[in-house]
């Protein structure tokens, strides 16, 4: 559960048909930590990394930037359900996504879901593995010629300013279903985390309600309101036989002095 909700916060701010950029993206790979809530208890961490790639020629099937995020469970919730699932994207030129996989060890499942997005067919084809079943599924669904992930996307709206107020329509694909789905930026925050107390913008991200998801709830992030625009909170409240899901960004870990 941990998995999906940071990846519908995610996917959901992709693709975006926005002004032009007003920043841009980190040069040097990045890292960011998240402590993950499950109904107020301690359910997991979440690491969410971003890479340039350098270039070797101008191909425009050359991936630009990669983005991973790796979630594991911890705790109580580790106990009765144990989550360690990988993420892995590559991107091309404007963050559009070239490739992805996902493997999932989630209790006694064992899944591996890849994704290939093809601009020149428009289509993108999501082939998953049940490794624990020895099955295989393949769906295919039409696409543009850029369209974004569930991961790269959060890259894209931070180089982005959606002042409160504003929406925007998003092109969205996981490989499975292609939708148009809306993003609000509600309000400014100051907001209480390890870090301090930051100033933030609170987006809203339309994928419940039979947008992408049929089943109800409601998806937040906290960007900071500063040039980084580093996404510092995410959280879905579902309903309540789920309850709320909160990914909070922890302090970088202290350097060891020699």
């Amino acid at each position: 559960m941990a998995k999906a909700c940071l990846l519908l916060a995610i996917c959901a701010v992709s693709g975006l048909n926005l002004p032009p950029l007003l920043a841009q993206l980190p040069t040097v790979p990045e890292t960011l930590k998240y402590a993950v809530e499950w109904r107020m208890v301690p359910a997991g961490t979440a690491k969410l990394s971003f890479a340039p790639l350098a270039r070797t020629g101008n191909s425009p099937s050359q991936p630009v930037s990669e983005v991973r995020l790796h979630l594991e469970s911890v705790g109580l919730v580790s106990r009765l359900f144990r989550v360690e699932d990988d993420y892995t994207a590559m991107l091309g030129q404007n963050l559009c996504a070239q490739s992805e996989l996902v493997t999932a060890r989630e209790g006694n499942r064992n899944k591996e879901t890849r994704v290939l997005f093809d601009p020149q067919a428009r289509k993108a084809t999501w082939t998953e593995r049940d490794l624990a079943k020895n099955a295989t599924s393949i769906k295919d669904v039409e696409i543009p010629a850029c369209v974004h992930d569930l991961i790269g996307g959060l890259m894209l709206l931070r180089t982005l300013r959606l002042e409160p107020g504003k929406t925007a329509q998003i092109p969205l694909s996981d490989g499975k279903k292609f939708v148009q789905a809306r993003v609000e930026a509600q309000e400014r925050e100051d907001l209480k985390t390890e870090l301090g107390v930051l100033k933030t913008i609170k987006y809203e991200l339309f994928l419940f309600n039979n947008v992408l998801y049929k089943r109800p709830g409601h998806l937040h992030i906290w960007l900071t309101d500063d040039e980084k625009r580093t996404p510092v909170q995410l959280q879905a409240r579902m309903q309540f036989t789920i309850g709320t899901i909160t990914f909070r960004i922890q302090k970088p870990a202290e350097t060891q002095q020699p």
